[in-house]
């Protein structure tokens, strides 16, 4: 017999509610399906980390935020996208696209793969100050690979596994190196050592402008789908602001309250642990 109760109808409620903010009905979307021939090693770290919705929501808000601040990267999105008009549908893609190159048949991850690639030839110009820029760039893929993957990660680490070992972390850089080589994207890191590394050399090519800021309160305060959402939206852009490395925050003139930090942490830690709960097979 299976259980009907008020706790299995609010779990099914908030698990459709999840599947269908990340698959469009109308586009005839559907969850990706695991598959024993992914990318990405079946049961691996990047499964665990990539699998986590509250992790991967705060994780992808985070990343869009460093991402803007390179120069090259922001020009990609306000010259060639509707990003202003539609950030929801930018993050549901790039949701899509990380699931279907984690988890997906591997047939079905290159070809999303070379989708994004063919985009990617289309994405190009210059910058205000004459600088080219080209979204095939090895440089800049590695740019957006190294924010995602650190951001995604760290997200994982701050609201499921706190204590998670170096071993893991280093295999998980090594996991997504997979997606990143496929892209394009070099240097790519292979442990947390290197993507630290990697990290503190783009500091210096990111820069706070006018159209970053822009971006930037775009990212934050765009409305919700549905109004009933407000709330939950606005913790999980707090909790994506208190993720950032806290140069890049600065860059950004975000701060993180030392006095909220903790109870915005407990918050969106109560939200993973429902939504895994909502998630889990029935």
């Amino acid at each position: 017999m299976t259980d009907s109760g008020p706790a299995e109808q609010l779990r099914q409620a908030i698990a459709g509610g999840v599947i269908g903010f990340f698959n469009d009905s109308n586009k005839g979307q559907r969850p990706i399906v695991r598959s024993p021939d992914a990318l990405c090693p079946p049961g691996g770290v990047a499964w665990r980390v990539h699998g986590d919705v509250a992790g991967m929501m705060v994780g992808g808000a985070a990343a869009l935020l460093w991402q803007m601040l390179h120069p090259k990267a922001l020009a990609g999105v306000w010259d060639h996208s509707d990003f202003q008009r539609n950030m929801h549908g930018r993050l549901r893609n790039t949701a899509r696209f990380i699931a279907v190159t984690t988890y997906g048949a591997r047939a079905d991850a290159e070809a999303a793969i070379a989708r994004v690639r063919g985009i990617h030839d289309h994405v190009n110009g210059t910058l205000e100050d004459g600088t080219p820029y080209d979204a095939n760039d090895p440089r800049l893929l590695a740019f957006v690979h190294l924010a995602g993957s650190a951001m995604f990660l760290a997200g994982y680490r701050r609201f499921v596994e706190p204590g998670m070992g170096l071993d893991d972390r280093d295999r998980y850089w090594d996991e997504v190196a997979v997606i990143g080589d496929l892209l394009g994207a070099d240097p790519l890191p292979r442990s947390e050592a290197e993507a630290e590394a990697l990290a503190r050399a783009f500091l210096l090519e990111l820069r706070s402008d006018e159209r970053s800021r822009r971006v930037r309160d775009i990212i934050l305060n765009a409305p919700p789908e549905k109004l009933r959402l407000l709330p939950l939206q606005k913790l999980l852009m707090r909790a994506a602001i208190d993720l950032l490395p806290p140069n890049v925050r600065r860059l950004h003139g975000l701060r993180s309250s030392a006095l909220a930090k903790p109870a915005t942490t407990a918050a969106t830690f109560g939200l993973a642990s429902t939504l895994r709960w909502a998630l889990r097979p029935a």
